[in-house]
């Protein structure tokens, strides 16, 4: 009885350390002691291991931006799960579906696995894990263009997480709550909420929340008519997610910088930085980046008379609007093609 003793103490350690390096947003070392620990899991055989490390491997590989990967460990998780009554580890996995679709863009299939989700949550009384769904939830409110739904919900989560006293989770949702004001035309509101979520990321050093709110301010910045101070935090932060090796950040940061460059007609620089974008974007297969990214380039090709250029680009992003099966996004497109 002593071996598996021992082997389900090294499987609690080792998921400790892989837990800790995701918190320092070093993805990859988390992803490769995950691996480990599903060799282990199947080695004791722990099905109930087996599931919740199925689920730290997809979480791993949704950070690292291997979105189809992450899609198939998650569906093993949810199996396996399923399969021996585990209602925790099964709505884990539907909920971390959801939030992988939604990167996908898949906003609908996203939701149908949050709404499976969240019941289970509240069933199990996991207010952790329905709070991370109803963040996601909330995200893709403000996405579809409902910032105002999103509003309720976020100011919902906010009283959740400062009662569990989860101040990672309260900076997250003061970003949401800023992001949403943000798409309202609120920016000064908006700067307020995400001001709030910098001085706690900064107390508790979180790099990642950090640039990513940072990111943020500087988007208000340009939204405010201020496109220099934008852009000086703008290539900070850019400095910031290439040491932290945050690939996603990265690509959103340089897409931030070419879309602020655009608006002081500086085209070049702008073009310049799309293009670095876009190269990101394709590699981590992030298809919604992709889009926007191209509609961005059309624009600019149609603002300066390269019409052919711009059809282009709107075409390539209609094609890659097809294959994520987003509406909203494929008619902004077709106006595009209409207006050269």
């Amino acid at each position: 009885m002593m071996q598996p003793l021992n082997q389900v103490r090294e499987w609690e350690q080792r998921r400790d350390e892989a837990n800790r390096y995701y918190q320092r947003g070093k993805f990859q070392e988390s992803l490769d002691l995950a691996i480990k620990n599903l060799h282990l899991a199947r080695a004791i055989p722990d099905r109930a291991r087996e599931s919740y490390t199925l689920n730290d491997l997809g979480l791993a590989h949704l950070s690292c931006w291997q979105l189809q990967r992450a899609l198939e460990r998650f569906h093993q998780a949810l199996s396996v799960a399923q399969e021996i009554g585990n209602a925790p580890a099964e709505a884990t996995a539907l909920s971390y579906l959801g939030a992988t679709y939604s990167r996908l863009g898949r906003f609908s299939q996203a939701l149908e696995y949050f709404d499976i989700a969240l019941p289970i949550f509240r069933r199990s009384q996991d207010t952790q894990g329905e709070v991370y769904a109803l963040n996601d939830v909330a995200l893709i409110y403000t996405r579809l263009g409902e910032p105002k739904r999103a509003l309720l919900l976020q100011n919902q989560i906010l009283t959740m997480r400062r009662l569990l006293g989860d101040f990672s989770g309260e900076a997250t949702t003061l970003n949401g709550i800023g992001f949403a004001y943000s798409v309202l035309g609120k920016f000064k509101q908006a700067l307020e909420f995400f001001q709030a979520a910098l001085l706690i990321q900064r107390a508790i050093k979180s790099l990642v929340g950090e640039a990513i709110t940072l990111n943020n301010i500087a988007s208000i910045y340009s939204d405010l008519g201020r496109p220099k101070q934008a852009l000086l935090l703008y290539h900070q932060v850019l400095l910031t997610r290439r040491a932290i090796k945050d690939r996603s950040g990265e690509a959103t940061t340089l897409y931030n910088i070419g879309f602020t460059y655009s608006t002081l007609a500086q085209y070049r620089q702008a073009m310049k930085f799309y293009k670095q974008a876009i190269t990101i974007y394709q590699q981590l297969g992030d298809s919604l980046g992709e889009i926007l990214t191209l509609l961005n380039m059309g624009n600019l090709y149609a603002t300066t008379k390269r019409k052919k250029l711009a059809r282009s680009c709107y075409q390539t992003a209609q094609e890659l609007a097809k294959k994520i099966e987003h509406q909203s996004l494929l008619e902004k497109i077709q106006q595009f093609i209409d207006s050269l």
